[in-house]
């Protein structure tokens, strides 16, 4: 006989989720991927300076701000019809990419470590789900050890964004046409110094862990595989254009769709609410037409989280998303292992190395004396959007200008991708597929569903947030 399980909210994620599966014979056989507050940021750029998005969406969310600073910047470039100068163009990867090395770190060792390495009975490391810790104790230790450690290294992370930025979170430098900061010596020094602190925690301890990880876990390979479609809509430019798509970036655009690799079109993106607590129940929106009235009556609906969809099929994004784009051998040499949990965990481990060795050439190849950014003026009427990938995946934003104010915004964010309900069809969408088929000893510990879960780094509090036009209260939850 089916038991249902509802895990309400799940801890050590950003935001609130809940997740409900119903459980036969030990396995998982149907699941909903629940968001239980409702995002209201859209509503809150109506009528602004276009300009204000870039400081505003960055409040989104305090652990990758850079990336919705950075989205929101490229949107306005693109409706101003303007683009950075070399030396805007690099500090912007700079900040960015230290983003990335701090969120990695964060997620791995802060979030999602627990679910395998068992600390001492002291908070933060209790209470959590017991009965599957395997990692020998030495290296269970030496895990436990790097969770310290990784408070620090994630501090310098924040620090070398901070010196592109001026403070993070919530950095100021970025701006359409380019950064407000300029380069000097006495700034690359520190950021190297700090860099290579980074670079040789990450190659010499994080990385390690991962695989240590991997090898007392091997069954995780195959466990929440997913939906097995993949996109990147790219990041990180290495040369000029106002083509975001097709530029070359070190995080290439495309998509794996269905067993075969394509090039991305944003043209085939639309947002679906047929289960959404959203008023407009005929999907298929475009992000350009944002729908953003609630509607917490609405029938067989279970998630305030919208169900975006690439030509009509749901998208994982984030590392795993990205390094699979690129065909990256670490990952591709795994074959369908690598749509795993922890294919997830290691693409992201991988990733974190690249960026910060990337991030050890770029800023050599800054150039103090010359232009940052690119002056531009607010057209009276124009529409915009930017694309690029926050830690987390796929982030695009979407906005168009009237009378020089926002007129519509719209954010499609990661973990819209990825914990998206059904769509108009009843297809589930990424975490929903992950946790269908998997095993579940115990229905009173199912520490396996949030091993899946948290492998993908959710991050609710960019997809919803806690606020309606009339301050309705939706909800209230006591969380020991």
């Amino acid at each position: 006989m089916a038991e249902k399980i509802l895990i309400d909210p799940i801890t050590r994620i950003e935001g609130h989720l809940a997740v409900e599966v119903e459980v036969d014979g030990g396995v998982v056989t149907d699941a909903k991927s629940m968001g239980m507050m409702f995002r209201g940021l859209e509503l809150i750029m109506q009528g602004r300076d276009p300009r204000d998005a870039v400081q505003i969406t960055q409040r989104i969310c305090g652990v990758c701000p850079v990336s919705h600073g950075t989205a929101a910047t490229l949107s306005l470039d693109n409706a101003f019809g303007i683009e950075p100068p070399p030396n805007g163009r690099i500090i912007r990867n700079l900040i960015l990419g230290a983003n990335y090395i701090q969120s990695h770190i964060l997620h791995f060792f802060h979030l999602a470590a627990l679910d395998f390495v068992k600390g001492p009975d002291v908070p933060p490391f209790i209470p959590r789900y017991e009965g599957d810790y395997r990692l020998p104790d030495a290296v269970n230790k030496a895990a436990v050890d790097a969770y310290l450690q990784a408070l620090k290294i994630r501090a310098k992370a924040h620090e070398m964004t901070a010196l592109w930025g001026g403070k993070m979170p919530h950095q100021q430098a970025i701006v359409p046409g380019g950064t407000t900061e300029v380069p000097d010596a006495q700034k690359v020094i520190d950021f190297k110094y700090r860099l290579k602190e980074c670079i040789d925690f990450i190659d010499n301890v994080y990385i390690p862990i991962v695989y240590a990880v991997a090898d007392a876990y091997p069954d995780y390979w195959e466990i929440g595989a997913g939906c097995m479609n993949m996109l990147s809509y790219g990041a990180l430019p290495l040369e000029e254009g106002m083509d975001h798509v097709k530029k070359d970036k070190f995080f290439p655009s495309g998509i794996y769709l269905q067993g075969q690799y394509k090039d991305f079109d944003p043209e085939l993106i639309a947002e679906e609410v047929e289960y959404s607590w959203y008023a407009d129940d005929t999907g298929g929106n475009k992000p350009t037409e944002a729908v953003v009235t609630p509607d917490v009556e609405k029938k067989d609906a279970y998630s305030f989280v919208k169900a975006p969809r690439y030509n009509g099929q749901p998208m994982e994004v984030g590392p795993l998303a990205r390094l699979w784009v690129m065909k990256q051998k670490d990952v591709v040499g795994l074959g369908n292992k690598a749509f795993s949990t922890l294919g997830r965990h290691l693409a992201r481990a991988v990733e974190c190395s690249m960026v910060a060795h990337a991030m050890d050439e770029w800023v050599g190849q800054l150039e103090p004396g010359k232009p940052v950014t690119t002056p531009h003026e607010i057209p009276a009427s124009a529409q915009g959007m930017g694309l690029t990938e926050a830690p987390r995946g796929a982030l695009g934003h979407w906005n168009k200008i009237e009378h020089q104010r926002t007129a519509v915004y719209n954010a499609i964010v990661p973990t819209t991708w990825n914990a998206s309900p059904r769509d108009g069809k009843g297809t589930p969408g990424p975490f929903e597929q992950s946790m269908i088929g998997a095993p579940v000893k115990d229905a009173a510990n199912p520490y396996e569903i949030v091993r899946i879960i948290r492998a993908y780094d959710p991050c609710l509090a960019c997809a919803i947030h806690l606020m309606t036009p009339d301050k309705k209260l939706i909800n209230k939850f006591a969380v020991c």
